[in-house]
């Protein structure tokens, strides 16, 4: 039985995850972002907002279309998009530059009454969603995973406050995404780099 290996040499023969090498896009999202730490409630908004986007779409098309929906959800400031109104909807709908889907746009604006509510009842976001973090690493060599007790527990207490799009397995994307798990593979350039700022990182 063959096994496929967990990285690719990159372009400059470091090793690297394998899922970044399929495109120019993964790869910068993959050195610069992925799984490094995130505190700061609008880029945690946004992270979520997308992955509820992207579901059953690939990353690759809301990368390249993710500076569209920043300009289109004033860069997921949470107030603004909180007082979006039908109008917006429309707005948005007719908006080829991002992902045209009623049924998500009306789930990023409920997201953010509902994220708007959290911040007020729990001082932020960020204090919020840390609290899953799981209490100890997975082995960076363990079988890649799609969700975890962690991502269930939060995905369980969005949806009972209201939120939508946040199924256990958007979730964990969103952990994976905001640093939360360090899912970089055991040998990827990343893995000690992300670590090490999980290590340093002061949660909120």
């Amino acid at each position: 039985m063959t096994t496929v290996a967990a990285t690719l040499p990159g372009p400059d023969g470091r090793m690297r995850c394998r899922w970044c090498m399929a495109t120019p896009e993964y790869l910068r999202y993959h050195d610069s972002e992925w799984g490094f730490p995130v505190a700061d409630d609008r880029r945690l908004f946004e992270k979520l907002c997308l992955e509820g986007f992207q579901s059953g779409l690939s990353w690759r098309t809301i990368l390249e279309k993710r500076e569209n929906f920043r300009a289109a959800f004033h860069d997921f400031d949470v107030e603004k998009v909180a007082a979006f109104t039908e109008d917006d909807v429309s707005r948005l709908l007719h908006d080829a530059g991002i992902v045209r889907h009623r049924g998500k746009i009306a789930a990023a604006i409920n997201n953010a009454r509902r994220a708007r509510e959290l911040i007020e009842r729990e001082g932020s976001l960020a204090a919020f969603v840390w609290r899953y973090e799981p209490s100890a690493a997975a082995a960076p060599d363990a079988a890649p995973v799609s969700q975890s007790v962690e991502s269930v527990a939060l995905s369980k207490e969005l949806k009972k406050r209201g939120w939508q799009f946040v199924g256990p397995t958007t979730v964990y994307s969103f952990m994976q995404a905001m640093g939360m798990v360090n899912d970089h593979a055991a040998d990827c350039m990343l893995h000690p780099e992300v670590e090490r700022a999980r290590q340093s990182f002061r949660r909120p």
